[in-house]
């Protein structure tokens, strides 16, 4: 295991070699280096892959990835992508040939239907069409661009910048029929309401929508569209204000709509979508976003490996990439948890769509990695999101909390991007904020049980899953303590470190597990593979979840060899589902246990599970996700296992290593440093867990 200190760009160990600039790079008459070549990595991504089912339904969001294909930029605003007839969450469903319509925003890989708001129409019919029928031998995308032609011979191409997008929409030349655009502001994935005014060439109004995964969440999206051809008539169908038609002149057959997005007023999208695009052509537009999303894949360059090792790589990478979103306007401003607008530091941006359960495990680490100057902004996101609401949500959408998932997810992903070295926010204020509101009900349920009694003890009223709470809680508090012990609060960091240890007290010696237990101190009865006061788990997977003290969890377990039987029983099947003992890597709680093999003296066995998994639950198909990429989880954790180490510990830079698919990787800061992953670096087993990440 090694450690990436704060503020430098050294690390420990032989794994990784760090310095200041790409090696060699070329240098100019000046002196001065010349800018990095940057390869045009975009060709191996493939954003279809996980919009199929590639495993099977385990009833925890089916078993495709519910990915999107359409356009975004990195860590985008706008999801402009088609939306099939047959519901998948992410709205496409790659099995089917019917698009009903191409609506504005998207989330890669949830669970539950999120977004599909103001769906774009092109038609030659007088009336709004149900759907369109098309060929996928007549659709490409690739990162930041769509197109696909109907069965009818009208094109669509999208494109996109961080709050806008463009559409060109073609009609045949040799169909006579006016063409015409219909939008719906009353129709998303889940209920809607909205409302549309009709200008000269113009279409704007919002977009009335929530209740992600049947939660109480609500948000308003704006919408501002302008045309490129004045409208020969504009209607309202059937009467409904929600809803619009526009016809367009006889003769016109190619028709472009630059639109915006804002969270917080039409005017905010209008002006979005101008300073963004400024203007630009569709083509400009869409080589610039291409040349955006090349910026960031090229900040991690391999070598060696197949073709098909990397699309694999490139495209999860991609995925990796797409989320959170930018919430906040070009001026700053955004709408707040508190439903009041606010306006960030100049320079900087509000994001959005936390999918804290999942994302706080690996996929915020690889950002930070990456992109720390972005990577604090997300930090100080989480932290406004807390301060405004009041208390820190666990799956945030938009302006508003859900209360889905279980465990205290957000203050750890502040504190794992800090240890990355995402430092440029008020980390003080978070620490402060998270200790405070470690006691409010609705950010820890049976918080009361937990500080008392050490455990959420079996059936506690409003918790669900007390073992796996508990777990959640303990892993929070050890990222949080993590956060305190960097910044010098050793109070805190003691108080959060004993906490951390409470997984103890749910660990049976008579059976070995981590398993339910009452208030009253005793243990129900027990299975594996049972599945109650778990969450999407069992029992088999949930006993390797104490990533904060391994050796503490195997010393109780019997010691290294009763845990390596124990291990190689466990990854007979890499991805069982919930129902048995076994891995269910196609789902968050087992994402680190491929490497507890690592604590045991077994880096070999370690790289075989790793290597496995990625060879057969991966691929570069529709159906090459086995389950949700909730916003980049799954994508993260392939991007991870490809370069041969893992975040394990969160809250901490440390990284587990395990053997690189690539012969060689470097990694591209964006602050001008470079690591260099390195096949031949002899392995390391960590046997007793560091307390805190060194600076």
């Amino acid at each position: 295991m090694v450690r990436l200190p704060l503020l430098r760009a050294v690390l420990a160990a032989s794994v990784l070699v760090a310095s200041g600039t790409a090696a060699a790079a070329p240098v100019r008459a000046d002196g001065k280096p010349r800018p990095r070549a940057v390869d045009d990595l975009a060709r191996y991504v493939n954003p279809f892959v996980g919009t199929a089912p590639g495993g099977p339904d385990f009833g925890h969001g089916g078993g495709a990835g519910n990915t999107f294909p359409g356009a975004s930029a990195p860590l985008g605003g706008v999801q402009w992508s088609p939306d099939t007839v047959t519901y998948q969450h992410g709205g496409y469903s790659y099995g089917d040939n019917r698009i009903l319509g191409f609506s504005l925003a998207h989330i890669s890989g949830a669970g539950c239907a999120a977004y599909g708001n103001v769906p774009f129409m092109p038609t030659q019919e007088a009336v709004p069409p149900a759907y369109a029928t098309f060929s996928h031998a007549n659709e490409q995308a690739a990162p930041g661009s769509y197109h696909v032609t109907f069965d009818n011979g009208i094109g669509t191409d999208l494109t996109t910048t961080q709050r806008s997008g463009i559409a060109r929409f073609t009609y045949p030349a040799t169909d006579t029929r006016p063409a015409a655009v219909s939008i719906d502001a009353a129709k998303a994935f889940t209920a809607a309401t909205g409302s549309v005014d009709i200008g000269t060439d113009t279409l704007s109004g919002y977009s009335d929508s929530g209740a992600f995964c049947k939660s109480k969440n609500r948000y308003r999206l704006y919408f501002h569209a302008t045309f490129d051809q004045p409208f020969a008539q504009g209607t309202h169908p059937d009467g409904k204000a929600g809803a619009a038609m526009v016809t367009f002149a006889p003769g016109v057959r190619t028709v472009t709509a630059r639109v915006g997005v804002s969270f917080v007023d039409v005017e905010g999208a209008r002006r979005n979508a101008l300073t963004e695009q400024a203007g630009r052509p569709y083509d400009s537009v869409q080589q610039a976003v291409r040349a955006d999303w090349n910026t960031w894949l090229n900040r991690v360059t391999v070598g060696g490996g197949t073709d098909a090792q990397r699309r694999v790589f490139y495209t999860a990478l991609y995925h990796a990439l797409l989320h959170p979103s930018v919430f906040s306007d070009t001026d700053g401003r955004y709408t707040g948890m508190d439903g009041l607008v606010h306006r960030t530091r100049t320079g900087h941006v509000q994001y959005a769509n936390f999918s804290g359960w999942d994302v706080y495990r690996c996929q915020v680490q690889l950002l930070a990695l990456l992109a720390p100057r972005e990577a604090s902004d997300i930090a100080q996101s989480v932290l406004n999101q807390g301060l405004q609401a009041g208390y820190f949500d666990r799956w945030t959408l938009a302006n508003g909390g859900s209360g889905v998932m279980v465990g205290d997810p957000l203050p750890a992903i502040a504190s794992a991007i800090h240890a990355f070295g995402g430092t440029d926010f008020d980390a003080d204020v978070l620490l402060r904020t998270a200790l405070a509101d470690r006691q409010d009900d609705r950010q820890r349920p049976g918080h009361t049980q937990y500080d008392t009694l050490g455990y959420v003890p079996a059936g506690t009223k409003g918790v669900w899953g007390s073992v796996s709470t508990t777990l959640e809680y303990a892993v929070a508090d050890y990222a949080l303590a993590q956060l305190a012990h960097r910044l010098g609060d050793l109070t805190a960091y003691n108080t959060l470190l004993r906490a951390s240890g409470n997984w103890r007290n749910l660990f049976n010696p008579a059976t070995g597990y981590l398993q339910p237990r009452a208030a009253d101190g005793t243990w129900p009865a027990f299975t594996p593979a049972q599945k109650t006061e778990y969450v999407e788990g069992n029992g088999a997977q949930y006993t390797w979840m104490v990533p904060q003290d391994l050796p503490g969890l195997f010393a109780a377990m019997g010691g290294d060899a009763a845990v390596t039987t124990r291990l190689d029983t466990f990854f007979t099947s890499l991805n069982a589902g919930a129902s048995e003992p076994y891995a269910y890597l196609g789902n968050e709680p087992s994402f680190g246990t491929p490497w507890a093999y690592t604590h045991v003296g077994h880096p070999d066995r370690a790289d075989a599970v790793v290597h496995r998994a990625l060879s057969t639950l991966f691929s570069d198909a529709p159906a090459g996700l086995v389950g949700n990429d909730d916003l980049g989880a799954m994508s993260s954790w392939a991007v991870w296992a490809s370069l041969g180490l893992y975040p394990e510990v969160p809250g901490s830079a440390q990284l587990t290593r395990t053997t690189p698919l690539f012969t060689t990787a470097t990694v591209h800061r964006g602050d001008g440093t470079t690591l260099t992953v390195g096949s031949a670096a002899p392995r390391h087993s960590l046997r007793q867990p560091p307390k805190h990440s060194l600076r």
